[in-house]
Formats: structure tokens, sequence, C-alpha cells
């Protein structure tokens, strides 16, 4: 979790403390009590949020830092290492990979989350995943506020207050890139660098890259800087996960992979016997094949939350897998006309989550239509992986809608032909209207 970008909104409420004396931040009355108040701020280790755990000790506060285990390539020991040194009260790092696959990935599979078309939402599946371990810790230590180095122009500051507010409604929020007595204080880059040197904040040792990085095992996002230019083509080597297509290997991999009722329950890579179902690892075969194979990048201009555009490139392989072949056993299981709901549905329930509304009364409910929607969608897909895209080969489900008999251009079965001629002509009365309409409308 990288908070790379600067913006800039009107301040948080945030009570400065000198001695005991309490000031009032932007016309707001704050009272605190002699002892310290503690907060527990969302760390990733870098400098952004390392300048705002000093910050936060500045004002006063004591500061758990709670990092989240995504699989993310972090120097989890090294951020443990460099919050204690920097005066965290307490640094917890919890390993939340097999609660983002369970919890938040696999509902955004059976439910073929995907936002304005193309992008499957890596980022914003995380956020209310850190955002419940950041709660547990908050209450468990009695702390009162949340703080959190997201920006007031992006997505993440709506995702993580929300999101905190739904699950403890009392917390306060610190958002100090959008606080004035902040932003204004570090306007830029060369500020934050000063107040590092003057604090004893390790420095990054390489160049910083000139676009912003989010990073978990879902995807890794690329945006701003020389990005934020929509005509700007991605630079040689920007990516980090995927291999490129053109590189990629010349024989393909097939995978077979099983749903129970609309959830992966195994994978097997055809040619390896080997059955994977644990649901961690399941995600991790289909996010290496893919991977390996240059599947799930996009590069696209999406419209975020606060009405602003926005150019976002991302690489997600495993989930780019596993949608493809669920959508296809969906048109085996599903009624037509179920699909269709379903499908208008998952668009919603995808702006709910992109938009930071994952514990909403309106998620819960759609959530719970879209998991009577799965009750028969059980069977498996295979599919073949190669040079950048994802090809079905078959599908099968022990209880289906496709009835081969029924449909067989060799067997009659339990159909009439003749009685297409009502339904065709009933079918045509509107459109023999229309044109009857028409011709009236040409003649007057």
């Amino acid at each position: 979790m990288q908070s790379q970008k600067t913006g800039s909104t009107h301040g948080y409420l945030l009570p400065l403390v000198r001695g005991n004396r309490v000031d009032c931040i932007a016309g707001h009355h704050v009272t605190m009590s002699r002892a310290k108040e503690t907060v527990v701020l969302a760390y990733s280790g870098g400098l952004d949020t390392s300048c705002i755990l000093v910050w936060l000790q500045e004002q006063g506060f004591d500061v758990v830092a709670y990092l989240a285990n995504l699989g993310q390539d972090e120097d989890f020991e090294g951020a443990r290492k460099k919050a204690t040194k920097l005066g965290a009260k307490e640094v917890v790092i919890e390993d939340q990979r097999q609660e983002l696959i369970r919890n938040f990935v696999w509902p955004a599979v059976s439910a073929d989350l995907i936002f304005e078309d193309r992008y499957l939402l890596g980022t914003a599946l995380a956020r209310p995943c850190i955002v419940r371990g950041i709660i547990d810790v908050a209450k468990r230590v009695g702390a009162g506020y949340i703080s959190h180095g997201a920006t007031g122009k992006g997505n993440d500051q709506v995702r993580f207050e929300l999101g905190c507010y739904a699950l403890c409604p009392e917390i306060k929020i610190i958002a100090p890139w959008k606080d004035p007595n902040f932003y204004k204080r570090f306007p830029g880059r060369q500020e934050l660098f000063e107040y590092a040197r003057e604090h004893g904040i390790p420095l990054p040792v390489t160049p910083k890259c000139p676009w912003s990085i989010d990073a978990n095992m879902v995807h890794v996002s690329y945006e701003s800087g020389i990005l934020e230019n929509p005509a700007t083509h991605p630079p040689e080597g920007i990516f980090q996960m995927t291999t490129d297509p053109e590189k990629a290997p010349d024989i393909p991999q097939v995978l077979t992979i099983t749903f129970n009722k609309g959830l992966p329950s195994s994978v097997v890579i055809v040619g390896d016997a080997t059955q994977v179902r644990d649901p961690l690892e399941i995600f991790c075969v289909c996010n290496s094949v893919g991977a390996k194979h240059g599947v799930g990048r996009t590069d696209i201009v999406e419209n975020r939350f606060v009405g602003l555009k926005s150019r976002g490139i991302y690489e997600t392989p495993g989930l780019t897998i596993l949608r493809a072949a669920h959508l296809d056993l969906e048109a085996l299981c599903l009624d037509r006309e179920v699909r269709k709901i379903k499908a208008y549905l998952s668009t919603r329930m995808s702006e709910m989550v992109y938009n930071g509304l994952w514990y909403s009364p309106e998620f819960e409910f759609t959530r719970h239509c879209i998991s009577q929607s799965q009750k028969q969608v059980t069977g498996s897909v295979t599919l073949k992986v190669y040079k950048g895209n994802v090809y079905v080969l078959g599908r099968s489900a022990p209880v289906s809608l496709y009835n081969q008999e029924l449909v067989s251009m060799d067997v009659q079965g339990d159909y009439e032909p003749g009685d297409a001629h009502g339904f065709i002509k009933i079918n045509a009365v509107r459109l023999r209207e229309h044109e009857r309409v028409k011709q009236i409308a040409k003649s007057t």
C-alpha cells in the first residue's frame, strides 16, 4: 500500500496538543484529556506514512502502526523495525491473505465484478479487508482515531473512511493530506524529504518511480506521475507481475477450474495430477499461470467517485482467469432471465465496491441476491492460457439447463417444431404495427 500522490481538500478535525493545551483547528472546538489519545495508522512503511507516523506523535498521539500482509512484495520485518524506531507504540503486521481471498475475492468472482467493463477492482477489494483489520486493532487497543495516507482526490480516502465509519460509527478519522496544517507544511516531496532528514526517517535508497504503485496478491496498479497524460504509452518495464505477452511461452497451459455454488473449489493444471483445493492456493495457481502467460493487463481511463476521470494501468492475472471460467459456467447453469438480472446487479455491485460501499446496506442486499443466483452454479470449466489471452475449451455441470437432446438438430426430442409458427406470429405483431405506422407517417 503506497500513498505517493498529494492532493488537497478542506482539513479534517485534528487536535494540536502543546503541553496540556488543546488548540482548535478549522474553527472546530476540540477537547482531549491530558492522557495521550491513541491512533491506529494504516502504515505502508513508505516515506509518506513514515512521516505521518512521526507527525501524529508531534500532535500528541500514541501511534499504533497497522500493516496488512496482502501478498505484496514487502519487507515486513524491515517495516516493523522502522515504525518501532520512529516511535510507534505498537506495530501490528497481520497476514490477511486468506481473509482477502475467502471473504473478498471469492465473492467478487461469484458476482463477476468488473468496474466499467474493464477494471477487476484489485485495490478496491483489498481496502475493506484492511479496514476490518484496522478496526479490530483499534477496538483492542482502545483507540479513538484512525489515520491513513490517502489523498483528497482519489478513491482510497472514501474506501478507508466509509468502511471505518460503518464498522465503528464512533471512530474519528485523521487524514493528514486533507488537513491544511499538514499539506501546507508539506506542499511537495522536497518538504517531506527535509522533514524525514530532520527526524531520522530513512529516505528511499532508490529513485522514486515517476508514477504511483499499489500492489497486493490480486493485482498491481500504476497511476499518477507521467501516466496522468492518457496518451502516454506505458514505459518499457513498468509491469511487475506479468510477462510481456510477446515474450510469453510458445506452449499454452491448460487449467480445469471447478466451482461449487459459484465459488472456486479446486484447480488442476492439465498434465499435473495435483488438485489444489485451498482457496489461497487455488488463487496462487491461477495467478502464477496467468502471470507467466501475460494475462490480465489493462490500461483504462475510469471515473472516480469524487467526479474526476483517472488513468489507471493494471495487471490482474489470476482474477482474469477465474472470472472467465465463472462467467462461462454461469451460461450453462443460469436461467436466461436470472442471468440478465444478475448482470445488472453485478454492475451495481461493482460500483459499490469501487466507491467504498462494501459495508453498506445496499451491498449486503445485493450480495444476498447474488448468492441466491449461485445455488446451481456448480461444475468445471477447462481453459487454455496463451500469450495474454484466456480461451474456454469446454465446460460441464452435474445439474445444467443445457439439454443436449432438446437442443440437438439430430434428435427432435420433447419439442414440437410446428409450435414455432404461432410463437413467431405473436412476436411479429408489434413489428407489423411498427411498419404500418411508419407508412402512415410517410403519406401524411
